[in-house]
């Protein structure tokens, strides 16, 4: 399994400081793509046990999540990665652009983005998007916290 890098992000699973990992290998080279770099399996550089290690210590109190952009299709490794990130006490999430994943890899997640991108319907921001941010335990959909509130509805003071 290779992985391109691995940032800090915030913005992708709401509420969460998360060690995301993009990973390389992509199958589904969906048009419009925002990373076609990670369409190439040869891209990156392995993702080790001993690295993942690292990183999971070098954040520890930091991150409360790991994501994982793609990486299903190197089935064992990521669910061994999902397995040491829960023993950790993290959260965990996977963004695929597949429909579903195995049962095995859903319980190991606490979230999971699926659906292709699909340039006319938008991604998670959008109302109309094909694309889902499920809570795997309770299977809610949670694309509204992707949605951004117009600002005339968020402290809207009465008129003085």
């Amino acid at each position: 399994m290779n992985y391109y890098k691995a940032d800090i992000v915030l913005q992708e699973v709401p509420n969460e400081i998360s060690l995301c990992f993009s990973i390389c290998g992509c199958t589904l080279r969906c048009q419009g793509c925002h990373s076609p770099f990670l369409w190439k399996t040869e891209n990156g550089k392995p993702l080790r046990e001993a690295d993942y290690k690292l990183y999971l210590s070098k954040y520890h109190g930091l991150i409360s999540c790991v994501l994982f952009m793609g990486g299903e299709w190197e089935h064992d490794n990521l669910l061994n990665f999902l397995k040491i990130a829960r023993k950790r006490n993290l959260k965990t999430c996977l963004y695929t652009g597949l429909d579903d994943v195995s049962e095995a890899l859903k319980s190991e997640l606490t979230w999971l983005k699926t659906g292709a991108w699909n340039p006319e319907l938008g991604g998670l921001n959008n109302i109309s998007s094909n694309q889902k941010f499920i809570e795997v335990s309770t299977k809610k959909n949670l694309n509204h916290l992707f949605i951004p509130r117009h600002h005339d509805q968020i402290n809207k003071q009465p008129n003085q």
